[in-house]
Protein backbone atom coordinates (compact mmCIF):
# COMPACT_ATOMS: atom_id res chain seq x y z
CA UNK A 1 0.00 0.00 0.00
CA UNK A 2 1.15 3.58 -1.15
CA UNK A 3 1.40 6.45 1.27
CA UNK A 4 -1.78 8.11 1.27
CA UNK A 5 -0.24 11.70 1.35
CA UNK A 6 1.64 11.74 -1.63
CA UNK A 7 -0.50 9.57 -3.25
CA UNK A 8 -3.81 10.22 -2.83
CA UNK A 9 -4.24 14.67 -3.47
CA UNK A 10 -7.54 14.76 -1.49
CA UNK A 11 -5.87 13.33 1.76
CA UNK A 12 -2.34 15.59 1.34
CA UNK A 13 -4.74 18.36 0.97
CA UNK A 14 -7.00 17.60 4.13
CA UNK A 15 -3.17 16.88 5.87
CA UNK A 16 -2.19 20.20 4.74
CA UNK A 17 -5.12 22.65 5.42
CA UNK A 18 -5.07 20.55 9.19
CA UNK A 19 -1.54 21.86 9.40
CA UNK A 20 -2.70 24.81 8.13
CA UNK A 21 -4.96 25.44 11.15
CA UNK A 22 -2.29 24.33 13.40
CA UNK A 23 0.12 27.21 11.82
CA UNK A 24 -2.73 29.95 12.72
CA UNK A 25 -3.30 28.79 15.70
CA UNK A 26 -0.11 28.89 17.06
CA UNK A 27 0.75 32.01 15.81
CA UNK A 28 -1.94 33.67 17.62
CA UNK A 29 -1.54 31.70 21.31
CA UNK A 30 2.11 32.58 21.34
CA UNK A 31 1.35 35.85 20.22
CA UNK A 32 -1.55 36.79 22.55
CA UNK A 33 -0.58 34.41 25.26
CA UNK A 34 3.58 35.15 25.65
CA UNK A 35 2.70 38.69 23.85
CA UNK A 36 5.42 37.46 20.80
CA UNK A 37 6.10 39.92 18.14
CA UNK A 38 3.96 38.61 15.03
CA UNK A 39 7.43 38.73 13.01
CA UNK A 40 8.80 36.20 15.40
CA UNK A 41 5.61 34.63 16.17
CA UNK A 42 5.09 33.58 12.47
CA UNK A 43 9.13 32.19 11.93
CA UNK A 44 8.53 30.14 15.23
CA UNK A 45 5.09 28.83 14.20
CA UNK A 46 6.27 28.20 10.29
CA UNK A 47 9.51 26.11 10.81
CA UNK A 48 7.99 24.17 13.73
CA UNK A 49 5.00 23.04 11.81
CA UNK A 50 6.32 23.08 8.41
CA UNK A 51 8.76 20.64 10.00
CA UNK A 52 6.62 18.41 11.52
CA UNK A 53 4.49 18.11 8.35
CA UNK A 54 7.27 16.39 6.57
CA UNK A 55 8.01 14.32 9.26
CA UNK A 56 4.52 13.09 9.92
CA UNK A 57 4.50 12.41 6.20
CA UNK A 58 7.17 9.63 6.96
CA UNK A 59 5.66 8.41 10.23
CA UNK A 60 3.06 6.31 7.57
CA UNK A 61 6.10 4.04 6.81
CA UNK A 62 6.37 3.31 10.60
CA UNK A 63 2.58 2.34 11.04
CA UNK A 64 2.64 0.34 7.80
CA UNK A 65 5.22 -2.02 8.92
CA UNK A 66 4.09 -2.30 12.73
CA UNK A 67 0.92 -3.64 12.10
CA UNK A 68 -0.58 -6.35 14.00
CA UNK A 69 -0.27 -9.94 10.98
CA UNK A 70 3.11 -9.39 11.65
CA UNK A 71 3.59 -8.29 15.25
CA UNK A 72 2.22 -8.23 19.10
CA UNK A 73 0.20 -5.30 20.08
CA UNK A 74 2.89 -5.02 22.86
CA UNK A 75 5.66 -5.04 20.54
CA UNK A 76 3.92 -2.45 18.08
CA UNK A 77 3.14 -0.16 20.98
CA UNK A 78 6.70 0.09 22.67
CA UNK A 79 8.22 0.79 19.08
CA UNK A 80 5.86 3.70 18.83
CA UNK A 81 6.90 4.66 22.14
CA UNK A 82 10.60 5.21 21.31
CA UNK A 83 9.47 5.94 17.89
CA UNK A 84 7.55 9.34 19.42
CA UNK A 85 10.34 9.83 22.00
CA UNK A 86 13.10 9.76 18.90
CA UNK A 87 10.78 12.30 16.15
CA UNK A 88 9.74 14.77 19.10
CA UNK A 89 13.21 15.12 19.79
CA UNK A 90 14.66 15.42 16.61
CA UNK A 91 12.01 17.66 15.60
CA UNK A 92 12.57 20.08 18.50
CA UNK A 93 15.98 19.87 18.20
CA UNK A 94 16.13 21.04 14.39
CA UNK A 95 13.47 23.50 14.75
CA UNK A 96 14.97 25.31 17.39
CA UNK A 97 18.34 25.23 15.57
CA UNK A 98 16.91 26.71 12.82
CA UNK A 99 14.37 29.16 14.79
CA UNK A 100 17.17 30.19 17.03
CA UNK A 101 19.88 30.61 14.06
CA UNK A 102 16.68 33.32 12.25
CA UNK A 103 16.03 34.62 15.08
CA UNK A 104 19.38 35.46 16.97
CA UNK A 105 18.97 39.04 17.53
CA UNK A 106 15.48 38.36 19.34
CA UNK A 107 16.79 38.18 22.96
CA UNK A 108 12.80 38.27 24.21
CA UNK A 109 12.23 35.51 21.87
CA UNK A 110 15.18 33.41 22.64
CA UNK A 111 14.37 32.77 26.22
CA UNK A 112 10.67 31.64 25.97
CA UNK A 113 12.10 29.78 23.47
CA UNK A 114 14.55 28.06 25.89
CA UNK A 115 11.84 27.55 28.73
CA UNK A 116 9.37 26.13 25.82
CA UNK A 117 10.99 23.05 24.79
CA UNK A 118 9.96 20.99 27.21
CA UNK A 119 5.91 21.90 26.08
CA UNK A 120 7.02 21.14 22.75
CA UNK A 121 8.83 18.02 23.22
CA UNK A 122 5.49 17.07 24.92
CA UNK A 123 3.34 18.78 21.80
CA UNK A 124 5.39 16.24 19.41
CA UNK A 125 4.61 13.43 21.50
CA UNK A 126 0.81 14.26 20.79
CA UNK A 127 1.52 15.50 17.09
CA UNK A 128 2.95 11.64 16.92
CA UNK A 129 -0.15 9.70 18.61
CA UNK A 130 -2.65 11.98 16.42
CA UNK A 131 -0.77 11.30 13.41
CA UNK A 132 -0.19 7.40 14.22
CA UNK A 133 -3.77 7.47 15.22
CA UNK A 134 -4.91 9.15 11.70
CA UNK A 135 -2.56 6.65 10.12
CA UNK A 136 -3.96 3.51 10.83
CA UNK A 137 -7.40 4.98 10.37
CA UNK A 138 -6.80 5.03 6.98
CA UNK A 139 -5.31 1.73 6.65
CA UNK A 140 -8.09 -0.13 8.60
CA UNK A 141 -10.56 2.08 6.07
CA UNK A 142 -8.32 1.29 3.08
CA UNK A 143 -7.92 -2.43 4.02
CA UNK A 144 -11.86 -2.13 5.14
CA UNK A 145 -12.62 -1.14 1.30
CA UNK A 146 -10.57 -3.41 -0.20
CA UNK A 147 -12.17 -6.66 1.39
CA UNK A 148 -15.24 -5.04 0.50
CA UNK A 149 -14.62 -5.34 -3.32
CA UNK A 150 -13.18 -8.40 -3.05
CA UNK A 151 -16.24 -9.84 -1.91
CA UNK A 152 -18.55 -8.28 -4.61
CA UNK A 153 -15.81 -9.49 -6.95
CA UNK A 154 -15.75 -12.83 -5.45
CA UNK A 155 -20.42 -13.15 -5.84
CA UNK A 156 -19.85 -11.81 -8.47
CA UNK A 157 -18.33 -14.78 -9.84
CA UNK A 158 -19.91 -16.83 -7.68
CA UNK A 159 -22.95 -15.60 -9.46
CA UNK A 160 -21.72 -15.85 -12.88
CA UNK A 161 -20.95 -19.53 -12.45
CA UNK A 162 -24.28 -20.27 -10.53
CA UNK A 163 -25.94 -18.68 -13.51
CA UNK A 164 -23.81 -20.77 -16.41
CA UNK A 165 -24.68 -23.98 -14.53
CA UNK A 166 -28.50 -23.24 -14.35
CA UNK A 167 -28.39 -22.35 -18.13
CA UNK A 168 -25.97 -25.39 -18.89
CA UNK A 169 -28.70 -27.16 -17.27
CA UNK A 170 -30.85 -26.43 -19.85
CA UNK A 171 -29.66 -28.10 -22.95
CA UNK A 172 -29.14 -31.71 -21.53
CA UNK A 173 -32.57 -31.46 -20.26
CA UNK A 174 -34.08 -30.79 -24.28
CA UNK A 175 -31.58 -32.81 -25.98
CA UNK A 176 -32.56 -35.64 -23.82
CA UNK A 177 -36.38 -34.73 -24.80
CA UNK A 178 -35.56 -34.38 -28.41
CA UNK A 179 -33.71 -37.41 -28.85
CA UNK A 180 -36.37 -39.39 -27.38
CA UNK A 181 -38.83 -37.69 -30.02
CA UNK A 182 -35.97 -38.67 -32.95
CA UNK A 183 -36.08 -41.88 -31.96
CA UNK A 184 -39.80 -42.51 -31.64
CA UNK A 185 -39.34 -41.09 -35.77
CA UNK A 186 -37.21 -43.16 -36.66
CA UNK A 187 -38.90 -45.69 -37.62
CA UNK A 188 -42.41 -44.60 -38.22
CA UNK A 189 -41.17 -41.37 -40.00
CA UNK A 190 -37.27 -41.47 -41.07
CA UNK A 191 -37.69 -38.27 -43.28
CA UNK A 192 -39.26 -36.78 -40.32
CA UNK A 193 -36.57 -37.84 -38.11
CA UNK A 194 -33.94 -36.87 -40.75
CA UNK A 195 -35.13 -33.30 -41.08
CA UNK A 196 -35.91 -33.04 -36.75
CA UNK A 197 -32.14 -33.86 -36.65
CA UNK A 198 -31.26 -31.01 -39.00
CA UNK A 199 -33.41 -28.69 -36.71
CA UNK A 200 -31.84 -29.94 -33.59
CA UNK A 201 -28.30 -29.69 -35.43
CA UNK A 202 -29.13 -25.57 -35.68
CA UNK A 203 -30.80 -24.99 -32.45
CA UNK A 204 -27.75 -26.50 -30.67
CA UNK A 205 -25.05 -24.44 -32.83
CA UNK A 206 -27.29 -21.43 -32.06
CA UNK A 207 -27.46 -22.44 -28.43
CA UNK A 208 -23.61 -22.62 -28.50
CA UNK A 209 -22.98 -19.00 -29.88
CA UNK A 210 -25.13 -17.17 -27.41
CA UNK A 211 -23.90 -19.43 -24.09
CA UNK A 212 -21.54 -16.57 -23.56
CA UNK A 213 -23.85 -13.82 -22.74
CA UNK A 214 -26.04 -13.90 -20.41
CA UNK A 215 -28.52 -11.53 -21.83
CA UNK A 216 -29.76 -11.19 -25.30
CA UNK A 217 -32.43 -9.01 -27.45
CA UNK A 218 -36.15 -10.50 -27.34
CA UNK A 219 -36.11 -11.01 -30.58
CA UNK A 220 -33.15 -13.05 -31.12
CA UNK A 221 -34.58 -15.43 -28.33
CA UNK A 222 -37.32 -15.92 -29.66
CA UNK A 223 -35.85 -16.79 -33.03
CA UNK A 224 -33.75 -19.57 -31.28
CA UNK A 225 -36.87 -20.61 -29.25
CA UNK A 226 -38.79 -21.01 -32.67
CA UNK A 227 -35.83 -23.54 -33.67
CA UNK A 228 -37.14 -26.05 -30.75
CA UNK A 229 -40.95 -25.31 -31.96
CA UNK A 230 -40.17 -26.33 -35.11
CA UNK A 231 -38.73 -29.77 -33.61
CA UNK A 232 -41.94 -30.90 -31.92
CA UNK A 233 -43.92 -28.91 -34.96
CA UNK A 234 -42.02 -31.68 -37.04
CA UNK A 235 -43.08 -34.31 -34.52
CA UNK A 236 -46.34 -33.30 -33.06
CA UNK A 237 -47.71 -32.12 -36.79
CA UNK A 238 -50.67 -29.94 -36.03
CA UNK A 239 -51.70 -30.88 -32.84
CA UNK A 240 -50.66 -27.70 -31.45
CA UNK A 241 -50.22 -23.99 -32.57
CA UNK A 242 -48.22 -21.30 -31.58
CA UNK A 243 -49.56 -17.79 -31.48
CA UNK A 244 -47.58 -14.71 -30.71
CA UNK A 245 -48.59 -11.32 -29.70
CA UNK A 246 -45.39 -8.97 -29.55
CA UNK A 247 -45.44 -5.45 -30.01
CA UNK A 248 -42.49 -4.19 -32.15
CA UNK A 249 -40.51 -1.94 -29.00
CA UNK A 250 -40.65 -5.17 -27.06
CA UNK A 251 -38.85 -7.23 -29.47
CA UNK A 252 -35.59 -5.29 -28.31
CA UNK A 253 -35.45 -5.61 -24.76
CA UNK A 254 -33.05 -7.17 -23.25
CA UNK A 255 -33.88 -10.57 -21.75
CA UNK A 256 -32.18 -13.19 -19.98
CA UNK A 257 -30.34 -15.63 -22.30
CA UNK A 258 -32.60 -19.14 -22.66
CA UNK A 259 -35.15 -17.80 -21.22
CA UNK A 260 -38.03 -18.82 -23.54
CA UNK A 261 -37.43 -22.24 -24.38
CA UNK A 262 -38.16 -23.65 -21.33
CA UNK A 263 -40.86 -22.06 -21.24
CA UNK A 264 -42.31 -23.35 -24.33
CA UNK A 265 -40.57 -26.87 -23.61
CA UNK A 266 -43.06 -26.90 -21.08
CA UNK A 267 -46.03 -25.93 -22.50
CA UNK A 268 -45.26 -28.67 -24.56
CA UNK A 269 -44.38 -31.18 -22.62
CA UNK A 270 -47.80 -30.96 -19.97
CA UNK A 271 -49.91 -29.37 -23.11
CA UNK A 272 -49.51 -30.81 -26.11
CA UNK A 273 -47.94 -34.70 -24.77
CA UNK A 274 -51.20 -35.59 -23.62
CA UNK A 275 -54.30 -33.68 -25.06
CA UNK A 276 -56.37 -35.15 -27.50
CA UNK A 277 -57.41 -31.61 -28.97
CA UNK A 278 -55.48 -28.99 -30.24
CA UNK A 279 -53.13 -26.74 -27.89
CA UNK A 280 -52.64 -23.33 -28.39
CA UNK A 281 -49.12 -21.91 -27.11
CA UNK A 282 -49.54 -18.14 -26.75
CA UNK A 283 -46.90 -15.94 -26.15
CA UNK A 284 -47.34 -12.38 -25.29
CA UNK A 285 -45.39 -9.58 -24.12
CA UNK A 286 -45.68 -5.45 -22.83
CA UNK A 287 -44.11 -2.88 -20.83
CA UNK A 288 -45.80 -1.85 -17.27
CA UNK A 289 -43.74 0.51 -15.76
CA UNK A 290 -40.89 -0.74 -14.70
CA UNK A 291 -41.46 -4.21 -15.74
CA UNK A 292 -40.89 -5.71 -19.10
CA UNK A 293 -43.71 -8.74 -18.85
CA UNK A 294 -43.68 -11.82 -20.60
CA UNK A 295 -46.48 -14.10 -20.57
CA UNK A 296 -46.66 -18.08 -22.56
CA UNK A 297 -50.05 -19.60 -21.69
CA UNK A 298 -51.32 -22.79 -22.78
CA UNK A 299 -54.54 -24.87 -22.88
CA UNK A 300 -54.10 -28.70 -21.27
CA UNK A 301 -56.72 -31.46 -21.26
CA UNK A 302 -57.66 -31.34 -17.70
CA UNK A 303 -58.45 -35.32 -17.93
CA UNK A 304 -55.23 -36.12 -18.96
CA UNK A 305 -53.17 -38.14 -16.62
CA UNK A 306 -50.25 -35.56 -15.74
CA UNK A 307 -46.40 -36.03 -17.43
CA UNK A 308 -44.03 -36.43 -14.66
CA UNK A 309 -41.36 -34.41 -14.77
CA UNK A 310 -37.91 -33.01 -12.18
CA UNK A 311 -39.61 -29.62 -13.20
CA UNK A 312 -36.23 -28.41 -14.06
CA UNK A 313 -37.18 -25.57 -16.81
CA UNK A 314 -39.43 -23.21 -14.17
CA UNK A 315 -37.37 -24.44 -11.64
CA UNK A 316 -34.47 -23.42 -13.89
CA UNK A 317 -36.01 -19.54 -15.07
CA UNK A 318 -37.22 -18.91 -11.28
CA UNK A 319 -33.33 -19.33 -10.02
CA UNK A 320 -31.96 -17.54 -12.97
CA UNK A 321 -34.22 -14.53 -12.01
CA UNK A 322 -33.34 -14.34 -8.63
CA UNK A 323 -29.55 -14.62 -9.10
CA UNK A 324 -30.04 -11.93 -11.90
CA UNK A 325 -32.35 -9.64 -10.31
CA UNK A 326 -31.91 -10.40 -6.64
CA UNK A 327 -35.77 -10.67 -6.59
CA UNK A 328 -37.72 -13.82 -5.81
CA UNK A 329 -41.18 -12.83 -7.08
CA UNK A 330 -40.30 -12.51 -10.84
CA UNK A 331 -41.54 -15.36 -11.99
CA UNK A 332 -45.73 -16.16 -11.24
CA UNK A 333 -47.24 -19.65 -12.26
CA UNK A 334 -50.99 -19.38 -12.62
CA UNK A 335 -52.65 -22.89 -13.09
CA UNK A 336 -56.55 -23.34 -13.51
CA UNK A 337 -58.90 -26.20 -15.05
CA UNK A 338 -57.52 -26.10 -18.55
CA UNK A 339 -54.83 -23.20 -18.76
CA UNK A 340 -51.64 -23.30 -17.76
CA UNK A 341 -49.92 -19.51 -17.59
CA UNK A 342 -46.36 -18.08 -16.62
CA UNK A 343 -46.02 -14.70 -16.01
CA UNK A 344 -42.63 -13.21 -16.03
CA UNK A 345 -41.62 -9.96 -14.45
CA UNK A 346 -38.09 -8.75 -16.17
CA UNK A 347 -36.91 -4.96 -14.16
CA UNK A 348 -36.34 -2.30 -17.13
CA UNK A 349 -33.61 0.04 -14.81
Amino acid sequence: MSNPFTTNRKIFAAYASMWFLIFLSHVAIIMIVQDIKFYAALVDSFFFNFLYLIIGIGIWYTVRFNNLESYTPLKIFLDHIVSAVITAVIWVAASEFIVSKILSQENFYLEFLNQSLIWRFLIGILYYIALVSINYVIIYYNNFQEKVLKEVELKGLVKEAELNALKYQINPHFIFNSLNSISSLTISNPQRAQEMTIKLSSFLRSTLVKNDNQKSRLIDELNNAMLYMDIEKIRFADKFEFVEEIKPECKEVEVPNMILQPLFENAVKHGVYESLEKVIIKLSCSIEKEYFKIIVENNFDPESVPKRGAGIGIKNIQNRMKLIYNQDNLVVVDKTNSTFKITIYIPMS
